[in-house]
């Protein structure tokens, strides 16, 4: 018995050491740490850019958005812990009976539920604020159908990866921290790779940009920029909000440069293509691929950490399913706790995807137009917390963003 738990720390350490160091190796090679030549401007002020009544509207809505936000962040994290660390959730899991992976899914389902429940009047409050303020669209039907589709979505992919933890755990009782963290890794690949053609349709549906002016010059934009693109797609996202955005997804076949399609409506010609030279900016460095390589070092590192959080004593392939929600509360806090390493990341990624913008599109007055119309139309805080920015911020502040464009159009030339 001790034999085989020294084993497992053993196999655990050398997985967590793989993990550690694929990790520190990937962000030291793909991840812009100086995004900027000359290091990162300062912001403007708030005031240079937004009138004070626009100023209080992104706050009052800050405000309110990050308390009911960071209350449904605490009470999930605490029912998780609750379920986790408990009695409640082994005794849960151990009165199901069945096979081993019909077990382990409806432990997933229930926990999930659970999780879902307790969390969902704050959900409900933040789409009621955002009906007060103008952001979002759609009834409340289409609202609740989209949280089954995401429930169901989440279930789905919770599942797979726990019932491969617990199969590695069942059939290399020494080994399955190693082979479970290349089997999560590979996962997490897999998941990101198929993401953009499984889930997105689940929830949008999407079609081309139609031929034409702007179609050919996003198209002359991409040559420009160095990236192939076959095609440009439109998402149906104004049933749902307001808001305007664009993103890319996927990385190889199956990367995707998606436009919400009240940007292609409501947005001037110059603005939208500022957001397309961001996004494919994306696409030239495979940003996306970047952060799939990290969250595999991530998952394996994270595996090889259960092999000491888990308990030590000899398992009954009975112990091995009730150790489900242990993992899973002890995933929701690694993920909130490594959310500023996450977030520094994707800051950095973004600054240069804005600066790689401009330098493609030359035209910093119409990214700073539609760096304010994206803030006006969210009712972003322009000066949020700075630890909430540090904590939770993925993209730079308005304000450092228009900052970085005044840089770039009063660079000498010649």
């Amino acid at each position: 018995m001790a034999d085989d738990r020294s084993a497992v720390r053993r196999v655990a350490l050398g997985t967590v050491l793989v993990g550690a160091a694929a990790f520190v190796l990937v962000a030291a090679a793909r991840v812009p740490w100086h995004p900027v030549p000359g290091g990162l401007p300062d912001p403007v002020t708030a005031s240079a850019v937004f009138t004070r009544a626009q100023i209080e509207t992104g706050e009052h809505y800050a405000l309110w958005g990050r308390i009911w936000s960071w209350s449904r962040l605490a009470v999930s994290l605490g029912v998780a812990a609750w379920l986790g660390f408990g009695a409640r959730g082994r005794r849960l899991s151990a009165r199901l009976r069945g096979w081993w992976w019909i077990r382990v899914v409806l432990v997933v389902l229930a926990l999930t539920l659970v999780g879902e429940l307790v969390t969902l009047p704050f959900g409900i409050a933040l789409r009621q604020l955002g009906l007060e303020e103008g952001l979002v669209a759609g009834t409340w039907s289409d609202w609740a159908l989209d949280q089954v589709k995401g429930c169901l979505v989440t279930v789905i992919g919770t599942s797979i990866a726990m019932c491969a933890l617990v199969g590695c755990m069942r059939r290399l009782p020494r080994l399955w921290p190693a082979v479970g963290g290349l089997a999560a890794a590979g996962l997490v690949v897999l998941g990101s790779f198929a993401y953009p053609v499984v889930v997105e349709p689940v929830f949008n549906r999407f079609e081309s940009l139609p031929d034409g002016a702007l179609r050919a010059e996003v198209l002359a934009l991409a040559d420009a920029e160095g990236v192939p693109v076959d095609d440009v797609l439109i998402a149906d996202a104004s049933r749902r909000t307001t808001t305007l955005n664009a993103y890319v997804s996927g990385f190889g076949n199956s990367r995707r440069v998606v436009l919400y399609d009240n940007l292609v409506d409501d947005s001037p010609r110059n603005e939208t293509l500022a957001v397309v030279a961001h996004e494919l900016a994306h696409a030239k460095y495979d940003d996306v691929l970047t952060g799939t390589l990290l969250g595999a070092a991530g998952a394996v590192l994270g595996v090889g950490l259960l092999g000491f959080l888990l308990p030590g004593s000899r398992r009954t392939r009975e112990d091995e399913v009730t150790a489900v929600p242990r993992v899973l509360a002890l995933v929701a806090i690694a993920t909130f706790l490594s959310a500023p390493a996450q977030n520094a990341i994707s800051r950095a990624i973004e600054t240069r995807a804005d600066q790689t913008a401009l330098e493609a599109t030359n035209a910093p007055q119409a990214f700073v137009d539609l760096q304010r119309r994206l803030a006006l139309r969210s009712h972003a805080d322009p000066t949020p917390p700075a630890w909430s920015q540090w904590w939770f911020g993925s993209h730079p502040t308005v304000l450092q963003r228009i900052g970085l464009a005044n840089r770039f159009e009063s660079r000498p030339t010649g």
